[in-house]
């Protein structure tokens, strides 16, 4: 990744905005469960525990003005200027900062159904999930169960696995490194209330990641060699991988068609009594080919008003 123009001074970093964006959507996404643990929002403040060169790293993330995201060190500061652009890049990414969103707008402005969302959420970006262990296990704890349980198994396992931070009587959290699992760690993730299968994947995806046979710095140069790489692991299936592609590796192209959120906002907006079919879905995205991402996100976004 590039690194993003910054300006800095004793206690923050100051990153420019791009013209499309809106922290609002942000603010509202990340609000979308009271038991997440991986940041935490008071007012139109958001808070984010990194670990960046052996520090543990609290930043408290806003909106300084219409053109300006401020990033301030609330506890300790980064030890050297790497450190910061590290935190720069990963904010930068996390926010999907880098993406030329009005080329998107600029395709779909006329669009019968993304015409009206790309006015309505204007500036929404696809928060996305740089890590591509927790973007993997996210995926897969998310399988066939529905949010609100999905959100409890991922903070049981975030709270056992994973490092905190105290600051200000409150836990700050960061997800676990692929390294901290192991076979023994099947039992005690089934003991959370893990199905041996989702057990299984998730030890295996953290071996994977462990033997360097999934190197996110390596599969980003080649996504389409990177989706079958994704798709060799067991319990990666098209939904997942796709979904990964989407939010880790930032592939505008990525598209999980059988996504039920996707299948229902599309039901919503055409004012069906049933779901589109798959033929019929792959259709109605044949004109937003190479932002298929960003269209399902915006469909996705929908969901929040119906």
């Amino acid at each position: 990744m590039p690194v993003t123009n910054f300006s800095q001074d004793k206690d923050s970093l100051y990153i420019p905005l791009p013209k499309e964006f809106s922290f609002q959507e942000v603010l509202l996404y990340l609000s979308r469960s009271s038991i997440e643990i991986l940041h935490y929002l008071e007012g139109e403040k958001v808070y984010k525990l990194l670990h960046v060169e052996e520090q543990m790293i609290l930043l408290e993330i806003s909106q300084k003005d219409d053109d300006t995201l401020q990033i301030r060190f609330v506890d300790k500061k980064p030890s050297s200027k790497h450190a910061k652009i590290y935190v720069v890049q990963y904010i930068c990414e996390w926010l999907d900062l880098d993406t030329e969103l009005h080329q998107f707008y600029d395709l779909v402005k006329n669009d019968k159904i993304l015409g009206t969302l790309i006015t309505r959420y204007h500036g929404l970006r696809i928060v996305g999930i740089p890590d591509l262990f927790e973007s993997l296990c996210w995926a897969v704890i998310g399988q066939q169960i529905n949010l609100t349980f999905a959100y409890t198994l991922k903070r049981r396992f975030v709270e056992n696995f994973g490092r905190s931070y105290e600051w200000n009587n409150r836990s700050h959290w960061i997800f676990p490194e692929p390294s901290q699992l192991s076979d023994q760690s099947i039992q005690q993730l089934r003991q959370l209330q893990f199905t041996q299968r989702k057990a299984e994947y998730i030890v295996g995806i953290a071996k994977e990641i462990v033997n360097g046979n999934l190197l996110k710095k390596t599969m980003i140069k080649d996504l389409q060699k990177a989706e079958q790489q994704l798709l060799a692991i067991r319990g990666v299936g098209p939904w997942t991988a796709h979904y990964a592609m989407m939010r880790c590796f930032r592939n505008p192209s990525a598209f999980p068609i059988g996504d039920v959120g996707l299948h229902n906002a599309l039901k919503h907006l055409l004012l069906r009594d049933e779901k589109p079919k798959l033929d019929e879905i792959k259709k109605i995205f044949m004109p937003w080919k190479n932002w298929e991402a960003y269209a399902v996100f915006y469909l996705w976004r929908s969901l929040e008003d119906v």
